[in-house]
Parts: C-alpha cells; sequence; structure tokens
C-alpha cells in the first residue's frame, strides 16, 4: 500500500539533504536506495547530479545513462549526462548528449550556457559564441550567460564588445563577485589598467577568496607608473598569506637524493599554444636533454593549434587542464609525481597560484611567464638573470629564491616565417619613424608623455603604433600627452605572423616602454634589423629590455634617465650611415650571443634544474 501523501518516503529525505548543501549524506541515501528502485528514474537523476557536484564524473555518467534508458525525454538529464562525459575526457559522447538536450529543450538557457562551456573548452570559441548568443536572445536578463558571452567575446579579441556585455551583467547582479571580475577583465583588454584594477578590488571586497581577482590584480600593478617596487612585492606577499596552504610545505628531505636521477620536469602553462611565451619555451623543451629530463606538459588552456602540436611531441606525457577545477588538476599532478614543477605563468591569465600554494612537487620553480614574484610560499626558485634583477638589490623583492641561470633568462625563438631585414626608411631620406607594437596597455602616460618630448626633439619624425581594437584609447591619451595627431599613426592588427614582422619595415627605430618593459616585441625588432632604445629602471618588470639589449651586443641602446631615452633615440635617427649598418648586423649580433644559443641555455636550464632539486626546497641551501 502506498504511503499517505503527508508521509515523507526515503526518496525526499535524500532531496531535502540534497537542497541543503549536504550532498554525500544525500549520495549515501540515494546509494541505498537504489537496489531496491533500479529504474527510478528521479532516484537515478538525482544521483547522478549529486555525483557530478562531488567531482565523480564517471560513476555519475553510469547512473546519468541510467537515467536517460528510463526516461530519455528529459532534457535536463541528457545536459547532465554531457557534463558528466565531458569531464570522463569522452567529448564525442558529450556532444551528441549535448545536441540530444538541445533537441528536446531548447528553450533553456542553462543547456546552451553549458553547450558553449563545453565548446569553449574544445577550443571551439567561434561556435560557443553563437551558443551564448542564442542563450542571451532568450533570456536577456540573466546575467550568467551574458558574463560568459563576454569572456567567450574578450577571448576573440573584441574587448570593446565584451566591455559592453560585462556591463550588462553587472548591472544585472551587482552583488556577484564574479561579474566584477569578468567586467575587470573585459576593461583589462580595452587598456584601460587604472579602471581594472578597481573594479578587481570590487570583486574582492564581495569575496576576499576569489584567488583569480587577486591574481589579475596583481598583474595590473605592473602596468601603472606610481607604485613603489616595495609597494608591489608586498602586494605579492599578502597573496601568498592568503592563498591556504597545508600544514607542512616541504614534502621531503634531500636525503638520498640520487645527483644522476632522470627528473621529471613538469611545465604548467596556459600558453602552449602561438603565444610570445611559446617563442622562448618551445628552444629550450627542444634541447633540453633527454636523457636526463623526462618533459611532462601540462596546457590550462582551451584554446590548441599548430605550435601546441609541435609542444607536445616534445613531451613524453601531454596533458589538458583547461576549464578543469583545481581539485581535478591536483590529483592528475599527484598521480604524475613530477620531481620539478615549472609555473610558466605566474599571475598571468588562467594561472594555478592558489593549486600550487599546496605544494604539488617536490621542487616548485617559476620561470618565464610573469615579470615578478608570485609571493607564494611553497614556490621555491625563481630562474631569472643578473642584468633583470641584480644580485642584493632583487633578492629581497622576491619570496622565492632568484637562481641566475644564464647570462639572460630568455631564449628565443625567431619566426620561420620572419621577411628579410630592409634598410630603414630615414637612411633613404625619408622623415625618421619611431615606432612601438607592443600592447596598448603598456603605454603609460609617462611612456607617452617621453614618447612626445623624443617627437619634440626630432623635428618632422613621426609615432607608429600597431596593435589591438580600442585603439581610440590610445590616440586620446596621445592628445593628452602632446602628441599632435599629425604625428601620430595608429595600425590595426594584422592577421598574420609574417605580416607583422614585416610591418617592421615601417619604421627606423623601436621604442620601448615603461615602466613595463616589451619582450617579444623587443627580440622581433633587433630580428627585423630595428634597433631597440629602453630605459632601465628598479625591478624586473623594468630592466627586462636590459637584459635582451646586453645579450643583443646593444648596451649601447640602454637610456639611464629620460633625457638620456630622447638623446639616444634622436641620435639613432641622425646618423642615417650608422643606422644601415646597425640594421644590417643585428641578426648576426643576436645570433652569436646567449639569446640564440639554444643548445646552451637549454644545457644551463639543465644544470639548474638538478642543482634546485638536489638542494630541495630549502630556500637557505645552496642552488
Amino acid at each position: 500500500m502506498p504511503p499517505a501523501a503527508s508521509q515523507s518516503t526515503p526518496l525526499d529525505a535524500a532531496i531535502a539533504l540534497q537542497r541543503a548543501g549536504r550532498g554525500a549524506e544525500a549520495l549515501a541515501h540515494y546509494r541505498r536506495l537504489r537496489p531496491k528502485y533500479p529504474k527510478d528514474f528521479r532516484l537515478l537523476h538525482l544521483g547522478g547530479t549529486v555525483l557530478l557536484q562531488l567531482g565523480q564524473a564517471a560513476e555519475a555518467a553510469e547512473w546519468l545513462e541510467s537515467a536517460a534508458r528510463v526516461n530519455p525525454r528529459m532534457g535536463a538529464t541528457q545536459m547532465c549526462l554531457a557534463l558528466a562525459l565531458a569531464q570522463c575526457d569522452r567529448r564525442d559522447a558529450a556532444a551528441a548528449r549535448f545536441r540530444e538536450a538541445i533537441k528536446l529543450d531548447a528553450g533553456n538557457v542553462e543547456v546552451w550556457t553549458n553547450y558553449a562551456l563545453f565548446l569553449l573548452n574544445g577550443g571551439q570559441a567561434v561556435e560557443a559564441l553563437e551558443a551564448l548568443e542564442r542563450a542571451v536572445k532568450l533570456k536577456p536578463d540573466v546575467a550568467a550567460p551574458l558574463r560568459l558571452l563576454g569572456r567567450v567575446l574578450l577571448a576573440l579579441a573584441r574587448p570593446v564588445e565584451a566591455l559592453a556585455r560585462q556591463d550588462r551583467a553587472v548591472a544585472l547582479a551587482p552583488k556577484v563577485a564574479d561579474a566584477h571580475t569578468a567586467r575587470a577583465q573585459a576593461l583589462y583588454g580595452c587598456h584601460r589598467i587604472d579602471e581594472a584594477r578597481v573594479e578587481f578590488e570590487r570583486a574582492l571586497a564581495l569575496d576576499p577568496g576569489d584567488f583569480q581577482a587577486a591574481s589579475y590584480r596583481l598583474m595590473t600593478l605592473h602596468y601603472l607608473d606610481d607604485l613603489s617596487r616595495e609597494q608591489i612585492a608586498e602586494e605579492h606577499r599578502a597573496f601568498g598569506r592568503r592563498c591556504p596552504s597545508p600544514a607542512g610545505l616541504k614534502l621531503e628531505g634531500v636525503a638520498g637524493r640520487d645527483p644522476a636521477k632522470r627528473l621529471r620536469v613538469a611545465f604548467l602553462s596556459p600558453d602552449l599554444r602561438t603565444h610570445s611565451v611559446a617563442f622562448f619555451l618551445e628552444p629550450l623543451l627542444e634541447h633540453l636533454p633527454k636523457a636526463e629530463i623526462e618533459i611532462v606538459l601540462y596546457h590550462d588552456h582551451f584554446c590548441r593549434d599548430e605550435t601546441s602540436a609541435r609542444l607536445r611531441s616534445r613531451a613524453e606525457i601531454w596533458r589538458e587542464f583547461g576549464g578543469r577545477d583545481d581539485a581535478w588538476v591536483e590529483r592528475m599532478v599527484r598521480a604524475d609525481a613530477p620531481d620539478v614543477l615549472v609555473d610558466v605563468a605566474g599571475h598571468t591569465g588562467f594561472n594555478r597560484q592558489s593549486l600550487l600554494a599546496r605544494r604539488l612537487a617536490p621542487v616548485q620553480v617559476t620561470y618565464l611567464g610573469y615579470p615578478d614574484t608570485t609571493g607564494v610560499r611553497a614556490m621555491d626558485f625563481r630562474f631569472t638573470d643578473e642584468w633583470a634583477d641584480p644580485t642584493g638589490e632583487a633578492d629581497g623583492l622576491h619570496t622565492e629564491r632568484l637562481v641566475r641561470f644564464s647570462p639572460t633568462a630568455w631564449c628565443y625563438q625567431p619566426p620561420r616565417s620572419a621577411p628579410a631585414v630592409v634598410v630603414p626608411p630615414c637612411v633613404h631620406g625619408a622623415a625618421p619613424v619611431f615606432g612601438s607594437f607592443n600592447n596598448f596597455s603598456k603605454l603609460s602616460p609617462a611612456t607617452l608623455r617621453l614618447w612626445a618630448r623624443l617627437l619634440e626633439a626630432v623635428p618632422g619624425a613621426k609615432l607608429l603604433l600597431k596593435g589591438q581594437e580600442a585603439d581610440s584609447v590610445v590616440a586620446r591619451r596621445a592628445a593628452e600627452a602632446g602628441i599632435a595627431p599629425d604625428r601620430l599613426d595608429i595600425l590595426p592588427p594584422t592577421t598574420g605572423l609574417a605580416e607583422h614582422l614585416a610591418t617592421y619595415a615601417r619604421i627606423d627605430v623601436a621604442l620601448d616602454p615603461l615602466p613595463y618593459h616589451g619582450t617579444t616585441t623587443t627580440c622581433e625588432a633587433l630580428w627585423m634589423g630595428r634597433p631597440v632604445v629602453t630605459l632601465a629602471g628598479d625591478r624586473h618588470v623594468r630592466r627586462v629590455g636590459v637584459s635582451l639589449l646586453s645579450a643583443a651586443g646593444q648596451a649601447d641602446c640602454i637610456a639611464t634617465t629620460p633625457e638620456d631615452y630622447v638623446a639616444r633615440a634622436a641620435a639613432l635617427v641622425g646618423d642615417p650611415a650608422g643606422l644601415a649598418a646597425r640594421s644590417a648586423g643585428l641578426r648576426a649580433r643576436m645570433t652569436a650571443g646567449p639569446l640564440l644559443d639554444h643548445a646552451g641555455q637549454a644545457r644551463r636550464f639543465a644544470d639548474a634544474l638538478r642543482a634546485c632539486w638536489l638542494s630541495g626546497n630549502d630556500p637557505h641551501a645552496t642552488a
């Protein structure tokens, strides 16, 4: 006889626990009930959703597949099953289930939003955009799909459109921290750095535990003119203090370690794709001694391309982390058990600093991707060089121990598609053209005022900038800095790398911005036969140009004061014959130096990794 309507059933008790957020207890009830009611759709569906929430994707898929067999017409079940299958890396099966969910429940915004996230994590940003536009059209006043739509537009290099969506999302959900984080990222993409920092701080006021917002905020600080190096160092230390970490940061001592052991070295990066970081990482990976080092690559981004394929061929283990939560990533890394984990992100986008604070390997190193300390106490070493981080002066600004492993910390791979060097235009009598192809976010007010002084010192000279969307922001700021519109040209982005590099033929001398120096752009300009003038500063982010130019035999282009910067740049275009000779010889000078000594740099890098491993994670040990 069925129970009276007023009585609760065992299933109702489990549902109540699930609604109360007590998922583990609810699951225990569902598991006890399943043998008795093996074809109860609600039990199977709800049990599967709890398993999915608890991160047990494989078992969730089994429960949800059973639910779908009982009731194949329920779109929500198909969607949850698709999510579980995606987490199990069964992407083809997941895609089929998403399509079924859409067919059954095309008016469900949640289905379209989850499908879009699935597409984005699979590197299908354009398709994700189409799905999100459907979701927003269905429910224009729901904030979540708007936020994701803005993030996809930002990934597609459409920051102005992204910001418009994030403005709307914040208006709909002003108390949601992630809405402010997403808007801050869009502001950052529009080169509105001061506003981005404020917006990140709004997000953190709502959710102090939002480590991604905290990390992004740290990145913005390097673009500002008015913060001392000690202030920025303390901001990073404060981040590290907030990160949750296990009671013991050390996994093991160094006693008994075999100095000849083949080390398993894992590199964690969101940039194992066509990205500036790959230009410097790939030659190292290609030349690391394979008999001594087993390479593991963790790609932490949804985008995969031909560069990813090349890098993958260098690794003995390759894993995709894009879109995965920290718990999943932690399980995978601990199962791989690397001897050394190299963080190649720092506080750039898609990083895992709060997870690295839990120490995932006996030795953790940060390198290349970020121009500063991480502040994370479990990060043992930071690889750099003496030019960028002078001994004594820089050490106290870092929570890591600095390892100056090479004359220069970078190992540059010139693009194979680079065109030949051409003679600078001013050599043939054209008016001098100074240029910068750096990220527009680096063109601080101080940078533009300095360049205005240079144009004043060289009558008739022009400034050529090339960059991203939102060039109207830069044009306005240039005018405010005193650069007349008729002396400024701003070019749109180019479609390919060869076309981008060919644009260097239009300038005579490249200018390094401040306070945030260029890296890839400096190397590209030098390779294309254009000298780069830089201003040496008091911290790594303001000394990258010092390292690169010293390594390329161009120390005479390193200025020590703003007046010196103007004088050196003006002198270069004032001596056309000397400029022509310098331009023609730059590739040879670079090739003869450490920047292009790929085998030597890899040897030095490998030796430094082994020294760090043998010394353990003791910051007072010798590495």
